[in-house]
């Protein structure tokens, strides 16, 4: 028994080793960047490649995450009807209030309370895989220039304020036209530092807009699917407001 225990504590030292090295082989630490003008510079023009003019003009937008929460946004009234297995729910996404449904029925007291918050979570997580470009100058905001390990520029915005998890940090990486090619994250919920993911399968919108449909990385892969926007609901093909 006590060779046992001791080849027991000696197998768990030495995973515990190994998940130590390989933690520190793919950690990085969250970089310096250079803030001012060229930063702002940058981010300006990244939006201007992602016609952002078009984006901020677009009313209503409509995503699946893969492939299991569905949102309908109304970006000029901030209220998001989010859908996840048989649970349906309203939400206001200014004061994160709203109604909630199970199997149809109106859920009340904690239920609702509970529907509502997680609600509120995922369209702030899941969403911003859709509309992250767009958000590089909101209230808050940190951006910065940071230097890459092969010698290339790309924009850090930090975002110190709002959201669910505030603090955290994205490093965007732009091709020859500011259009972003993949992030790297320093964020609450990954506990690895510099975590990159693509951003690719653009896909312009009948505004102009451009959003993109498919995020790549090492960990797992995140496709938006059923993507659309338009100026009213029967330009989604929705014939009835659920707002």
């Amino acid at each position: 028994m006590k060779k046992f225990l001791k080849g027991l504590i000696i197998t768990v030292f030495v995973l515990a080793a190994i998940g130590a090295v390989a933690f520190l082989a793919v950690n990085e630490a969250n970089p310096k960047g250079k803030t001012g003008p060229e930063a702002d510079q940058m981010a300006e023009r990244m939006l201007a490649a992602l016609n952002d003019s078009a984006w901020n003009a677009t009313r209503y937008v409509t995503w699946t995450f893969k492939g299991a929460n569905n949102y309908l946004w109304d970006k000029e009234q901030n209220v998001v009807q989010v859908i996840s297995s048989n649970t349906r729910v309203v939400l206001d996404a200014n004061t994160v209030t709203g109604k909630a449904y199970q199997d149809d029925v109106l859920l009340t007291g904690e239920a609702a309370d509970n529907a509502v918050q997680n609600a509120w979570k995922s369209f702030c997580n899941d969403g911003f895989w859709v509309y992250a470009p767009f958000k590089v100058f909101d209230a808050g905001t940190v951006r910065s220039i940071v230097t890459l390990k092969d010698g290339t520029q790309a924009l850090k915005v930090t975002y110190m304020e709002g959201g669910v998890t505030p603090g955290d940090s994205y490093v965007w990486i732009l091709d020859e036209n500011y259009r972003p090619k993949a992030w790297k994250l320093w964020v609450k919920i990954i506990p690895i530092g510099g975590v990159a993911f693509t951003w690719d399968n653009w896909v312009q919108q009948s505004s102009g807009a451009w959003l993109a449909t498919t995020h790549h990385s090492q960990l797992l892969d995140l496709e938006i699917s059923n993507l659309k926007t338009g100026q009213s609901l029967e330009d989604l093909g929705i014939a009835q407001n659920p707002f």
